[in-house]
């Protein structure tokens, strides 16, 4: 099923007249790692050696935000907060301020083990994958610094374009605001090798 898919999306250009009127640079999609991409890497990485894949592994460095996300959005998944129907990303002010009333409750007995399953699955997926044409893009650089989209389009070796998201962020500002029992989860973490992720870092 992962091959044929793949076949699916790196046979497009050869499919459609997309590539014959110039419409598209470059084709491609949004893999999460836990979809299958670590269970097969062996048949996957030669996969991508084969197709000349290039991969761009966007992360995290905050992986309590990351956590708080995908509790949110597995919240949304049964609630759907947006006139009955579930959206992972917004695209207005009013939307994001409606997602991110949702509060998640975070199971701090095992907080910390699923903080570091999440690293130790980012790093594998980077040793996993070291030898494709890949690049490091983390999520809060973005955030800090545009100047990462013009890297992006340097590595796939695209034309230079000024680059415009119409998505909105949903949870900004501090994490307190967003974790319903912050206290213990501060707690939990303060003195720990986590306790970074505490910090609000954009």
């Amino acid at each position: 099923m992962i091959i044929n898919t793949l076949d699916r999306v790196y046979n497009l250009d050869l499919l459609t007249s997309s590539s014959k009127n110039e419409c598209s640079a470059a084709v491609g999609f949004k893999w999460m790692l836990n979809q299958g991409l670590m269970d097969h890497p062996k048949e996957i990485l030669e996969y991508f050696t084969k197709r000349g894949v290039y991969v761009i592994f966007f992360l995290r460095r905050n992986m309590l935000r990351r956590l708080v996300s995908i509790l949110a959005n597995s919240f949304d998944k049964q609630a759907k907060l947006l006139n009955g129907v579930h959206v992972s990303h917004v695209h207005s002010q009013e939307e994001a301020l409606t997602l991110a009333r949702y509060k998640p409750t975070i199971d701090v007995t095992s907080l910390e083990a699923d903080l570091g399953k999440m690293e130790t699955t980012a790093t594998k997926a980077l040793e996993y994958y070291n030898s494709t044409r890949h690049i490091v893009v983390y999520y809060e650089d973005l955030i800090r610094n545009p100047y990462k989209l013009i890297q992006v389009e340097d590595f796939l070796k695209l034309s230079r374009m000024r680059l415009k998201s119409g998505q909105v962020k949903i949870h900004k500002g501090p994490l307190s605001e967003h974790i319903k029992n912050w206290d213990d989860v501060n707690r939990t973490l303060s003195g720990t090798t986590y306790e970074r992720f505490l910090r609000a870092d954009y």
